[in-house]
């Protein structure tokens, strides 16, 4: 093809202005992102069941293609000794980065502490490693728990039975728990009469299990937390069964596209939640790791900030998926957290 001397002098201005374009936004990146390319980081996750965490990981890719790092997944799939291998083989790999996505303490206090000995950056996602040099990224677990159960003592009062789903040992559990504690002490009126849960794959269908002979066992159950949403699936998977949805109120913490599916159901139990999107929650993660790779300060708890949704929200609001509760719900699509100058952000 014969190019014409203004078509070419067109391409090559055009060209020129491009290149300039890049170079002087690469010019405001600090070391190492501006030779992003060469910058990798590993994602070594304990939990990846269920459409939060699907989520999750979506948002770690989505923030990790904006910075134009290289991302490695490991996923040990709720092997704690697997996590902690993980982490060893994300070192031998010579990765710049770590995000720890939960996991236990005991299992990951050390590995987190072999990665940082090898002068690795390391940010912990709901796992607490116990290291002052780790900053912990959080939902605010206890703010999560208290908006669901403010909710649920303004629907049901001060005085109920209720059963309770939680399994120790986990950050974001536990810290949600402490919340829970100081609710019933404040509200004496507040039965907890049963107490189960469960981890085991699949998570609903396995709490579905055992929420089945709790509420046969305590037929004067009428408010369930559940501060999961796997959880919470599981148990309104039993009270559907039983035929309780007019009689059990359900109240729970996250949020995905079928939950909200779940609660808009037809005389739904599921009454609230309290979230975070999950995707943004991965955004600040990579982005605290960023700043710690760029040589900023980062605060040793950063903190992302939940929204209450409930059942009549999203019917009134017409909110059916998470891209309408994002819409609807502006402070729940993005988190002004992490977020410095030179930072760059996924396309919205």
């Amino acid at each position: 093809m014969k190019l014409s001397r203004r078509l070419f002098l067109g391409l090559a201005t055009s060209a020129m202005a491009l290149t300039s374009g890049i170079a002087s936004f690469a010019g405001e990146m600090p070391a190492p992102f501006d030779k992003a390319s060469d910058v990798k980081i590993a994602l070594v996750r304990y939990l990846s069941t269920g459409d939060f965490f699907q989520a999750y990981l979506s948002g770690v890719e989505t923030q990790a293609a904006a910075l134009g790092v290289d991302l490695r997944v490991f996923d040990s799939r709720q092997d704690a000794a697997l996590q902690a291998d993980m982490v060893d083989q994300a070192i031998a790999l010579g990765v710049d980065g770590i995000v720890i996505q939960h996991g236990l303490t005991e299992s990951m206090q050390a590995a987190a502490q072999r990665a940082i000995d090898a002068g690795i950056k390391v940010v912990a996602f709901d796992v607490n490693v116990e290291n002052p040099a780790i900053p912990q990224v959080e939902q605010s677990d206890r703010d999560l728990a208290r908006l669901a159960l403010e909710q649920a003592i303004k629907d049901n009062g001060t005085s109920f039975k209720a059963g309770y789903v939680y399994v120790p040992g986990i950050a974001p559990l536990d810290r949600r728990d402490e919340t829970w504690v100081k609710v019933k002490a404040a509200n004496p009126g507040i039965e907890e009469v049963a107490v189960f849960g469960t981890l085991d794959n699949p998570i609903a269908n396995s709490v579905a299990n055992q929420a089945r002979s709790v509420l046969q066992a305590n037929p004067t159950i009428t408010v369930m937390f559940a501060p999961y949403d796997e959880f919470a699936k599981g148990v309104k998977i039993a009270v559907d069964e039983a035929g309780l949805t007019d009689q059990i109120d359900i109240y729970s913490a996250d949020v995905s596209t079928a939950d909200i599916s779940a609660m808009r159901e037809p005389g739904s139990a599921w009454a609230a939640t309290a979230a975070t999107n999950p995707a943004v929650v991965g955004e600040v993660s990579v982005r605290t790791l960023a700043m710690l790779l760029a040589g900023e300060t980062v605060e040793h708890n950063v903190i992302v900030p939940p929204t209450l949704i409930t059942q009549k929200m999203l019917l009134d609001g017409d909110i059916k998926n998470m891209a309408d509760l994002s819409a609807k719900l502006p402070q729940f699509a993005h988190a002004d957290v992490s977020v410095p100058a030179w930072m760059p952000l996924p396309k919205r």
